[in-house]
């Protein structure tokens, strides 16, 4: 998504295919989310309409406390007018900066020389706009650091390289991105037909203490609804391991490749199933000569002359098809198990 802003900003800025701006105080319609929130809620029902259709599922317990984004960015709990006492508080961005940076370069110390607002970790690596990850810098360190990492550029000095990262704090993206789709995702469960019984987080809290289970997300879920211990309400089991299911998408709608500006280099073929496979779709191929004889397994990117493109965790190889058996259809979603962390033998019966 913030590749395909760039394309469009430059594209503006560059008077090329020119698109006038649209106003940031256009309407949209209540339960509106943007793409990339947007997906995160059909994500949670789809897989929530699965497992009602192949299980008896009768009620859907979920935890409607939202995050302290800014209690975890201080990192302790905040109170009352705590709240409006920020880093920024009674100064602007580079005010502060100013201030914490004694009006010098971070990355060399020059002073008395044009600085810049820098992103320490860069925003084509995931780097946001949190005041913890700015820096000031001069326009020759700006220039020279570019998208590369801070320990990396500045690996020969690594004190000063240190107190850059010491300032730098944990993304709270999933945890704002949660607050913002919650209500939308409460609205999208109850079209399932199934009964939809919310719970604040202290429930969770209070229950997995009760029983003893350490802090995780899987067994988070096992505690969202109120367990009545006088009564003999206990959790008897946990699992020891976990199904996780990975959002892959079912391929792109462009049907052109674009070059580094963002304009289109080639056409793709409209057609999407070649030989009875989809790019996404997961097989084995058996191969029975050559450099990469044996068998492997891993997904396919087709091709239309046959001579498929197949994922290995050595690279990729190209593979006829026939020579590839199907494992699973690309349906968007890639599936995989993993050790639960929380779940210990002692803890297997209440």
């Amino acid at each position: 998504m913030r590749q395909r802003a760039g394309y469009r900003r430059r594209r503006r800025s560059a008077n090329l295919r020119y698109r006038t701006r649209r106003s940031d105080n256009r309407a949209h319609p209540a339960d509106w989310h943007p793409p990339s929130l947007r997906h995160r809620v059909d994500t949670i029902t789809s897989i929530a309409s699965r497992f009602c259709r192949y299980a008896p599922v009768t009620e859907i317990h979920i935890e409607t406390t939202t995050f302290d984004t800014h209690s975890m960015s201080v990192g302790r709990q905040l109170y009352g007018s705590e709240y409006q006492q920020g880093a920024l508080a009674g100064m602007g961005t580079r005010g502060y900066l100013c201030t914490r940076w004694s009006r010098t370069c971070a990355y060399c110390g020059a002073a008395n020389v044009p600085l810049n607002i820098e992103h320490v970790r860069p925003r084509s690596h995931g780097g946001s706009a949190r005041i913890a990850n700015l820096v000031l810098a001069c326009a020759p360190c700006n220039q020279a650091k570019g998208s590369r990492a801070v320990t990396t550029f500045l690996s020969h000095a690594p004190e000063r390289s240190a107190e850059i990262v010491a300032q730098l704090k944990p993304s709270l993206r999933d945890a704002a991105a949660m607050n913002s789709i919650q209500p939308g995702l409460y609205r999208a469960l109850h079209r399932l037909a199934v009964p939809i019984r919310p719970w604040p987080s202290k429930v969770t809290s209070d229950n997995r203490r009760a029983v003893g289970l350490d802090k995780t997300h899987t067994l988070d879920a096992l505690a969202v609804e109120p367990l009545d211990q006088g009564r003999g309400d206990t959790i008897v089991r946990v699992p020891d391991r976990v199904l996780v299911i990975e959002a892959t998408g079912r391929g792109s709608y462009a049907r052109t490749t674009p070059d580094r500006f963002g304009f289109p280099r080639l056409r793709r073929e409209r057609r999407k199933q070649h030989f009875g496979y989809v790019t996404g779709d997961l097989v084995r191929a058996e191969i029975p000569k050559g450099k990469w004889a044996g068998t492997w397994t891993g997904r396919i990117s087709v091709r239309a002359r046959g001579q498929h493109s197949l994922t290995t965790p050595g690279g990729r190889i190209n593979v006829s098809y026939l020579h590839v058996r199907l494992l699973q259809r690309a349906d968007g979603y890639a599936y995989s198990s993993r050790q639960e962390a929380g779940a210990s033998m002692s803890r297997k019966i209440g």
